[in-house]
């Protein structure tokens, strides 16, 4: 198998990064794991998942007189806990945090908020179901636990378009009468899908299926409010594939059993649905042959039920997909695993509109390794999740991996390059009403009239001052977080070419002199305005320059005289 990730170089006891790949593994002292992944408003990445984690024993007054008693306290002191990653443009970790909960629990799935924070679903290990709206920084809004007296277990979350959620996933068959869905549950497992609010109100709760074992894999709203759902239904060894789809309040309007649309016996196991850009459907699953071998099938349909691409994708090593995206002109890139004799690699693979392979990439070292999910970025590179172990190891660690749109490996951005990113994020009011301008060498131009100086003077104006308040709030930050990288922030002065009744040298030694007073009246304004210890920093990496006239403001080759009377700003890094 190829290996386009190389094991990861340790940077720290517990994260490692290879030099050029833009990949992340995070080691925690126990198993963790990343099941789901998405973006931030603000270019960042989130993903959630688990890691083991231990709760702390308090000592008895009394001593143990059986060793069962004591192991029971033992193992009960320990296990996984939901846990949050955030990472940065360069993937490097801005937040990780455990969402402690009073019981141990899982992390499945994950969604934005409008006001950038999260919801996310999962279940406790003793068989509840959760749903919580965290923030920005992750603190808990609300945590709603819910479900039958017995074992529940979800599988994903879906927004919908009124911005609540659909919560999918099964119950093992309720034996409690003041169960609130049913007495008696449908089978030995059933369907089970929950819709709540935007602000997290329960608006119903349906178990849906047959006799059998039925479990809820996923759901998606289709363009006219309909919920489109996918399940499966064990009859001894045979899982069969159901499609589903109900109106809004949960009523069903049709259901479809897919393997006798595809005319196969084999076994065949769903992983995800998704809507395509045509508001038809893609169902992704694993399939079966007689050697009980896995290969990939994809499966287009549309709302009336009508299957409309079903392709099968046969790879030399047993191979599935767990998550796929669709790009904007329609491609898509999917994630899963690759198996053979030795180990298991994270596969990637980019496919045409029609669902044909393009390419394939196959991820990992010598032991496990796995992609869960993925997010299409807003520059079309996509963000992985999964979980890698390291050679000779039994634990798993949780793993993110930025991709290419043809599934090859992104290279990690220069610190550069991710600075400038930041710096038009956080400026974007300012570029959007030419306030000023932020070039590539990360150097800053103020553009706007009321930013110019006078003829002849230095001192700042009231909307000068007004200006660089709200600009060093955004800047100054922005910088201490990049402080490793960051050499100097240098704070030019400007004049224009003329001075009245002067001679040559004096107007260049004039102007000189009067474009080092600019700089030095922004500087100080900036320094005093800001704290002590931020002072202390800023001694460091503080500077300012005279440029006089030699970077004048010309258009058509000639100088515009009012604007050549100014500041700017550059920012100098160690690359």
């Amino acid at each position: 198998m190829k290996y386009t990730l190389l094991i990861l170089t340790l940077i720290t006891h517990m994260l490692y990064a290879n030099e050029t790949d833009d990949s992340l593994i995070i080691k925690e002292p126990f198993n963790a794991e990343l099941f789901d992944i998405t973006q931030d408003y603000d270019r960042s990445i989130s993903t959630v998942g688990f890691s083991t984690k231990h709760k702390k024993q308090y000592s008895s007054s009394e001593p143990y007189s059986d060793a069962f008693d004591y192991l029971q306290s033992v193992s009960s002191s320990h296990g996984v806990q939901m846990h949050l990653v955030k990472v940065d443009d360069s993937t490097n970790i801005s937040l990780s945090k455990n969402v402690n909960l009073p019981k141990f629990s899982k992390a499945v799935s994950v969604l934005k908020t409008p006001s950038n924070g999260y919801f996310i679903g999962g279940y406790t290990l003793d068989g509840s179901l959760l749903f919580l709206k965290l923030d920005a920084n992750a603190n808990i809004m609300f945590s709603k636990s819910y479900g039958t007296k017995n074992q529940n277990k979800l599988t994903s979350l879906t927004l919908l378009n009124d911005g609540g959620v659909l919560a999918v996933g099964y119950s093992t068959t309720s034996r409690f009468k003041h169960d609130n869905i049913f007495e008696m549950g449908l089978g030995k497992n059933d369907i089970y899908l929950t819709r709540f609010s935007k602000n997290g109100n329960k608006i119903w709760s349906k178990k849906y299926g047959t006799q059998e074992d039925d479990k809820g894999v996923d759901a998606i709203q289709a363009e006219d409010g309909s919920i489109i759902a996918v399940s499966t239904t064990t009859k001894g060894n045979r899982t069969l594939i159901d499609l589903m789809r109900l109106s809004e309040n949960g009523d069903k309007i049709w259901m479809k059993n897919y393997n006798a649309i595809a005319q196969t016996d084999n076994k065949i196991i769903p992983h995800r649905l998704i809507k395509l850009k045509d508001n038809n459907f893609l169902l992704l699953l694993s399939q079966f042959n007689e050697m009980n071998q896995e290969h990939i099938r994809l499966v287009k349909f549309d709302i009336n039920q009508n299957i409309l691409i079903d392709k099968e994708i046969f790879t030399t090593y047993p191979s599935a997909l767990n998550d796929i995206k669709q790009f904007s002109d329609g491609t898509f890139i999917a994630v899963g695993y690759v198996r053979d004799a030795y180990n298991t690699d994270g596969l990637a693979m980019s496919l045409d509109s029609n669902l044909v392979q393009l390419n394939q990439e196959h991820y990992g070292g010598e032991n496990y390794d796995a992609f869960s999910s993925l997010a299409i970025l807003h520059n079309s590179q996509v963000a992985v999740a999964g979980s890698h172990t390291d050679e000779n190891s039994q634990e798993s660690n949780m793993w993110i991996v930025k991709l290419n749109k043809d599934a090859s490996s992104a290279k990690k951005a220069s610190s550069t390059s991710s600075l400038y990113q930041k710096l038009v994020s956080i400026f974007k009011e300012e570029i959007i009403t030419s306030k000023l301008i932020i070039n590539e060498d990360l150097s800053i131009e103020l553009i706007d009239k009321s930013l110019y100086f006078s003829v002849a003077k230095h001192k700042l104006s009231e909307q000068q001052k007004l200006f660089l308040d709200t600009f060093t709030k955004k800047l100054i930050p922005l910088l201490y977080k990049y402080k490793e990288t960051i050499v100097a922030l240098e704070i030019n002065g400007h004049t224009s070419s003329e001075w009245k009744d002067s001679d040559f040298s004096s107007t260049y030694l004039k102007n000189s002199k009067l474009s080092l007073n600019r700089a030095y009246a922004t500087l100080s304004y900036i320094f005093n305005s800001q704290s002590s210890p931020t002072q202390e920093w800023l001694t460091k990496m503080l500077k300012g320059s005279a440029l006089s006239y030699s970077k004048k403001v010309l258009y058509n080759d000639v100088e515009n005289r009012e604007k050549s009377r100014r500041v700017s700003f550059k920012i100098y890094t160690k690359e």
